[in-house]
């Protein structure tokens, strides 16, 4: 078991250098923005087309394939993705209620037998001795509504849960792969550098832009150390061969609460040596120790983006609202 091969987190794919790689992160990080708040009151038809632009983003973009076809990857998240909406679809609705046409198939006369002879009945009114004379009505021409969409004995897919399953599914996809191929793309020092800029403004407010950064590129940096972590433990639990089903509840616990313990030791003793790093080499504040990542820069493939970018949400300004 290798997890810093196995798990996509904060992994950064430096060879090959595709297209993507060379857009400037802003621009990259402003379309992944974007990619996760279009499909917020958006039709289906828009959420299915996110899904369609991130799977030809990633095959034209010249990634590898053994990298976009592992597990993990847009391989797995897509077959994750289309069993949440095969589940959606046959799960309930939530509603609760049986639908039927809201006009009737059916006529209803109503009479009454309590009435006198020389009255006439009126079929508006119900009595405690009144009886019904159904008949039938002649097929409505147009176009019939169906709610029930596919029924075969339990299963059954209505309208809404078809909605539902299509809007999870396609909203799981975008999410989770979105972000993964901006990871995958772009280093964290190029994030850090592209958030930093896009902050400036803040400034303004008298926050500290520069200590979140570089908080942010340092938690970027620690997540393989954690996972190397939590790999050498393991590794060392499995080394000694322990009889699990002999130890018992209590003595299990107690093991992995001291693997914990452990843990925990040398997460705080790795951040320990990586602060007095800093230090020693003048990080005592970013006014006197400031170090330029990445050399930002807009670049003519930048500004075909934006161009793209722009069309992108006129689009779905246009087209992809949900009609309500």
């Amino acid at each position: 078991m290798d997890l810093l091969r196995s798990l996509p987190l904060g992994l950064y794919l430096e060879q090959p250098q595709t297209w993507l790689h060379k857009i400037d992160p802003r621009v990259k990080f402003i379309w992944l923005m974007s990619f996760l708040t279009t499909y917020t009151f958006a039709n289906n038809e828009w959420r299915l087309l996110l899904v369609v632009l991130l799977v030809l983003t990633t095959l034209i973009s010249g990634i590898p394939r053994r990298i976009w076809q592992q597990p993990q990857q847009m391989t797995g998240l897509l077959l994750f993705a289309f069993l949440v909406f095969a589940i959606g679809c046959i799960t309930p609705d939530g509603f609760g209620l049986h639908y039927q046409s809201r006009l009737p198939v059916d006529r209803v006369v109503i009479t009454s037998s309590a009435q006198p002879a020389n009255s006439v009945a009126s079929p508006s009114v119900l009595t405690p001795n009144s009886t019904f004379q159904i008949g039938k009505t002649k097929q409505i021409k147009g176009k019939v509504y169906s709610y029930t969409m596919f029924e075969i004995a339990w299963f059954r897919i209505t309208r809404r849960s078809f909605d539902l399953a299509l809007r999870l599914s396609t909203i799981l996809f975008t999410i989770l792969y979105s972000t993964n191929l901006y990871l995958i793309t772009t280093a964290p020092e190029e994030i850090t550098a592209a958030i930093e800029s896009l902050m400036q403004p803040l400034r303004k407010l008298k926050l500290p832009i520069t200590e979140i950064t570089l908080t942010l590129t340092l938690s970027l940096r620690f997540i393989p150390l954690v996972l190397e972590e939590i790999q050498n433990l393991i590794r060392a639990v499995m080394t000694r061969a322990i009889n699990w089903k002999k130890l018992g509840f209590k003595s299990a616990i107690k093991i992995w609460l001291v693997v914990t313990e452990r843990l925990l030791e040398n997460l705080l003793l790795r951040a320990e040596q990586m602060a007095s790093a800093m230090t020693v080499r003048g990080f005592t504040s970013p006014n006197q120790h400031k170090v330029q990542w990445h050399d930002l820069k807009l670049k003519r493939r930048d500004w075909v983006a934006i161009i793209i970018l722009g069309l992108f949400w006129g689009v779905r300004l246009v087209f992809g609202n949900e009609v309500t």
